[in-house]
């Protein structure tokens, strides 16, 4: 566990809270008189010692009109990107920052709040989801931790803020969010409250939008380990799940976990297009995990060079696909990667226009005379040149 001292010398000699476009951004909106804060997972990642993306969120009391009027007065380049609910969008040399205004909600149905600007920046900590995000940067790098969740972030407790039914009846996709953040920040313990108000939610969430659900699920498939995470979800009805074992199997076979590799693994246990529907995944998604899965599914049939021949951009993914899905151990699974290693796959040595002279009519005779040679070409290792293929086609009566 990372001590507190040490925490927050981390927040205080940031690079990205020191660096020359923050300073000026939050100069310009009042940072120094702690009008203005960052907020959210850049300090919480920060103050654990880890990697975080580029985006930078920052809270303030200012009103949207006037963070555009101050930015756009300052030479920076100002977009009202969600402007009804407070967000403005600044950009700082290759910096991009959102600033949203200190709100609460007035109003709410579980996925669409009406908000109400204000300057209290308690409230504002307490309409967020979990108390290790309720932790704000002053331009300085001194902590502003309104609700005492540091302790927490440090522990790795991942709490909803405040009644955890009241959070999620506010925005239903933080259920979602629970056992996201449980599997990336909380080492897939649950906490009790939490995990009870998320059961009791199970049956209202069908209304949520697959997008925002496909959104937290691609990131939580990503993840490194999860398995313990989805079949909690299975446990309490709000996810589908078959051969749960197989996502843990994956994980111990696998040397990093991919997104693909774990959607591979849905597609054998369901059709392909409702786990597209049901998260609205990218036709470029469903491709690959797909052909993961259809490279797998070779390798477990023991037809590894049609594997590395069909899909050799999948194999490295497909191995403990593979694996996961037969129960190889793990040696097996090490075997596999250091066979694929050292195979070096050529170019299959013959075209249709060898086989058309001589003297086989394009068609469909053509096409499976093709296919036949591919064949006995893969069956024999790549061995198999392309003079003696061809001698075989010219000892076969046509």
């Amino acid at each position: 566990m990372v001590s507190r001292a040490e925490a927050l010398d981390r927040l205080r000699a940031a690079g990205w809270l020191r660096r020359a476009e923050t300073q000026k951004l939050l100069a310009v909106l009042d940072g120094a008189a702690g009008r203005t804060r960052p907020v959210g997972g850049i300090v919480r990642d920060t103050l654990l010692g880890r990697r975080h993306g580029t985006d930078l969120d920052i809270a303030t009391e200012l009103p949207p009109l006037e963070v555009i009027e101050r930015a756009e007065a300052a030479g920076l380049a100002a977009y009202p990107s969600g402007i009804a609910h407070g967000t403005v969008t600044l950009r700082c040399g290759d910096l991009t920052a959102e600033i949203t205004t200190l709100r609460e909600d007035v109003e709410t149905d579980g996925r669409h709040a009406i908000v109400r600007f204000g300057s209290d920046w308690t409230r504002d900590a307490e309409r967020r989801d979990f108390t290790m995000n309720a932790l704000y940067a002053g331009s300085d790098g001194t902590l502003f931790d309104p609700l005492g969740g540091l302790d927490d972030c440090l522990a790795a407790r991942v709490r909803f803020i405040g009644d955890p039914d009241r959070r999620i009846a506010e925005d239903r996709l933080r259920v979602f969010r629970f056992f996201r953040f449980t599997a990336s920040h909380g080492g897939q313990r649950f906490d009790a409250a939490g995990l009870a108000a998320c059961r009791r939610a199970a049956r209202g969430l069908a209304g949520l939008s697959a997008e925002r659900v496909g959104s937290e699920m691609r990131k939580m498939l990503a993840l490194p380990e999860i398995a313990a995470t989805l079949t909690a979800m299975r446990d309490i009805g709000i996810l589908d799940l078959a051969d749960a074992e197989r996502f843990a199997a994956y994980e111990r076979l696998a040397a990093t976990p991919i997104l693909a590799g774990r959607l591979a693994l849905l597609v054998a246990a369901k059709d392909a297009d409702a786990v597209q529907k049901l998260w609205r995944l990218s036709n470029a998604e469903m491709r690959e995990a797909t052909e993961i899965l259809a490279a797998a599914r070779l390798l477990a049939a023991g037809q590894f060079n049609e594997a590395a021949y069909c899909y050799p951009r999948h194999i490295a993914a497909a191995v403990p696909v593979a694996g996961a899905l037969e129960n190889w151990p793990a040696e097996a699974v090490t075997d596999a990667i250091e066979k694929f290693a050292g195979l070096a796959v050529p170019a299959f040595p013959v075209a249709a226009g060898d086989l058309v002279a001589l003297g086989i009519r394009p068609g469909p005779d053509l096409g499976r005379q093709l296919q036949q040679l591919e064949r006995q070409w893969i069956e024999s290792g790549f061995t198999l040149d392309r003079r003696t293929l061809l001698d075989g086609v010219r000892q076969t009566p046509n």
